[in-house]
């Protein structure tokens, strides 16, 4: 056989060794046409008595990555991919996949088609499909309990989690790590097997059998995820290493196909393609993003803190200003915390965390940000305490620094007005724990230039962050829903409707706290100090039912009441008599209400104060707003977000 080239697969000759290469970027996807294409790849490499064994490639900056998303949530065409990876294991010659970047879902049960598995020291393996709502289908499910074992299998298929080079080879899922040029070290791989005997196919191989407890603990782990996914990935996993390998396959296939069709693994799709268009909006694609290379942070809290170590966590130079040293020392303090927490978690090392804080500078001295490209205010959310920064950093920073806002309620406009240079001006909405909290609410003042919003959204990407432009309203996006949210909930209590059952009808539906449960986690205060500001600007804001808890001494946990009791400090809500009695005269006669009643009662005032965000402009899109519901206030994922909700069902 002459070396060979198809648009998507080539073939090229290595002495003996057949060299496979896949081109179709970015990430060489698993499209109807390079299955096709690995399909005579395999018999073309067959026909030829000269090839001894055959080295799988990726071009570009990845093996395949997965599936072809062009195709989800379409039926899936031939050729299929488990008759691709069966084709590939029953080569005449023994295949090594050479994977670098990433070998995802698809990418990876190809591998595991292979007899070999190499890998570049920072390539990443993973089975990734329960996070999309549906289950490996080309043998995810089946080959991994085969070739690494049950508990191997359970962890990487149910998790979703990609896994390092290093972790993979330690159990089995590849056989090499090879340093500097893949290919050829994988082709030198594979000379070397040749001389040995070779290991039996990953389907041939034996699944050693794990006892009841095994399934029961990995039951509860699987459970926690909230959706069915990973609970039927797991059903797989036992089932295929109970039953010969096609039986297990032909399972894996149906529940593969049956899930493609849910109304979970659409919620989740949803969400997918949202995530991916937000880091990039199509307005800002020709647009080159101001440079962000050092970072300077105003106040030392709780949310500067956390803003300060997820730009710490980037790369990003942080200077933190404070407004004097005991205040810096505390600021100082708080961001330790955060790396210890991360020590104690078996995130970072002693060293990683020591290079954190080194490019950490504190100071008192607004002139120690001259050199910053990106200044983030993050102190007390006072208009008036807002202004004073700002006129000290118009005074202090360079003309084209960037001058951000941390500000959740407050109108950016007011924050900045009069000051030179609003073109730099913006507003960067963190949500707490910052270096946590996926979502990045940036809003633009209308003076805001472009290579700034462009240099907002580079910023998110860098540090990890979901971000959704937001307009200048009152909360944004994601406050002013949660402001519509918690009425609802309030409105429900008024009509009868028990607090602990409003709060468990929402655990029912996928939230991991209740209206109520999280108001008392977060402080009834905060809220009530927001309407008061209201008020004493000559706002008409009627009291609500949480202002007559915070005026009772009730603030949440801290104060060991707000809408529940917790006796002695504690962090389980009791229902409380004194609530009961404080409202008595506010609200109706007890009256039941089916628990999915209640969340559609709440799921409706959400969607419906999402349409106002959209028709006022607020929002630029129907899925920025799931986006914020799901990255900032804990809306169900596997739900696809409350407008997504109300367009399927209504």
């Amino acid at each position: 056989m002459d070396d060979k080239t198809t648009a998507l697969v080539g073939i090229r000759k290595d002495g003996e060794i057949a060299v496979v290469t896949i081109t179709n970027p970015p990430v060489n996807a698993l499209s109807a046409d390079l299955r096709q294409g690995l399909l005579e790849a395999a018999e073309a490499c067959d026909e030829d008595d000269a090839i001894k064994a055959v080295v799988l490639v990726c071009a570009g900056r990845t093996f395949i990555a997965g599936a072809d998303v062009r195709e989800f949530g379409k039926p899936p065409q031939p050729p299929h991919l488990p008759g691709v990876v069966a084709r590939i294991e029953a080569a005449k010659k023994p295949w090594v996949a050479a994977i670098h970047g990433t070998a995802l879902g698809g990418g990876f049960e190809v591998a595991m088609g292979c007899r070999f598995r190499v890998a570049s020291p920072d390539a990443k393996v993973g089975l990734p499909e329960v996070t999309l709502g549906i289950v490996p289908g080309a043998s995810g499910t089946v080959r991994t309990s085969r070739l690494a074992g049950v508990s191997v299998a359970v962890d990487l298929v149910t998790s979703g989690r990609p896994w390092n080079a290093s972790k993979a080879l330690s159990v089995g899922l590849i056989d090499e790590i090879i340093a500097g040029d893949l290919a050829a070290g994988a082709v030198a791989f594979a000379r070397s097997a040749l001389k040995c005997p070779l290991p039996p196919a990953v389907s041939e191989r034996p699944v050693e059998p794990m006892p009841e407890d095994f399934w029961q603990e990995a039951g509860k782990r699987a459970a926690k995820a909230g959706h069915q996914a990973p609970l039927e990935a797991l059903a797989l996993i036992r089932f295929g290493s109970q039953h010969p390998f096609p039986e297990a396959m032909a399972k894996e296939r149906a529940c593969f196909l049956a899930l493609r069709q849910s109304e979970e693994a659409a919620a989740l799709r949803h969400v997918f393609f949202a995530e991916r268009g937000a880091g990039r909006p199509d307005a800002l694609r020709a647009v080159k993003p101001r440079s962000v290379a050092s970072v300077g942070v105003i106040g030392g809290g709780t949310m500067g803190a956390g803003i300060a170590a997820a730009c710490r966590e980037a790369g990003l130079p942080v200077v933190l200003i404070e407004r004097d040293d005991v205040a810096l020392d505390r600021g100082l303090a708080n961001l330790a915390s955060i790396f210890d927490g991360a020590v104690k978690r078996g995130k970072l090392d002693s060293k990683g965390k020591a290079d954190r804080l080194a490019g950490i500078v504190g100071s008192t001295d607004y002139a120690a940000l001259a050199g910053c490209d990106l200044i983030i205010e993050a102190v007390f959310e006072e208009i008036g305490v807002k202004r004073a920064v700002f006129a000290d950093l118009v005074r202090h920073c360079r003309a084209d620094a960037i001058l951000a806002t941390n500000t959740s309620y407050l109108d950016p406009r007011a924050i900045v007005a009069g000051l030179a240079h609003p073109e730099r001006f913006i507003g960067l909405h963190f949500f707490s724990p910052a270096h946590v909290m996926k979502l990045l609410e940036i809003v633009p003042v209308p003076e805001t230039a472009s290579d700034v919003l462009a240099a907002a959204f580079a910023l998110g990407r860098l540090l990890g962050k979901v971000p959704v432009e937001a307009g200048i309203c009152e909360g944004f996006i994601g406050n002013r829903i949660l402001k519509r949210y918690r009425a609802a909930a309030e409105a429900l209590v008024v009509e009868g409707v028990g607090i602990a059952e409003i709060d468990a009808a929402m655990r029912d539906f996928g939230f991991r706290m209740g209206p109520f449960e999280a108001q008392d986690l977060g402080g009834l205060d905060i809220a009530y100090l927001q309407r008061e500001g209201a008020r004493s600007a000559g706002q008409v804001v009627p009291e609500t039912l949480g202002d007559r808890l915070v005026k009772a001494g009730r603030k949440g946990q801290k104060t060991d009441g707000g809408w529940y009791d917790y006796p002695n400090g504690g962090r389980s809500p009791e229902p409380s008599l004194v609530v009961a009695e404080l409202l008595s005269a506010h609200v109706a006669p007890s009256r039941l209400m089916p628990r999915d009643e209640i969340a559609a009662n709440l799921l409706a005032a959400m969607a419906s104060e999402g349409q106002a965000i959209l028709v006022e402009g607020v929002a630029q899109s129907a899925s920025d707003i799931d986006l914020v519901e799901i990255h900032g206030y804990g809306f169900p994922r596997w739900k696809g977000g409350p407008m997504f909700l109300h367009d399927r069902k209504g």
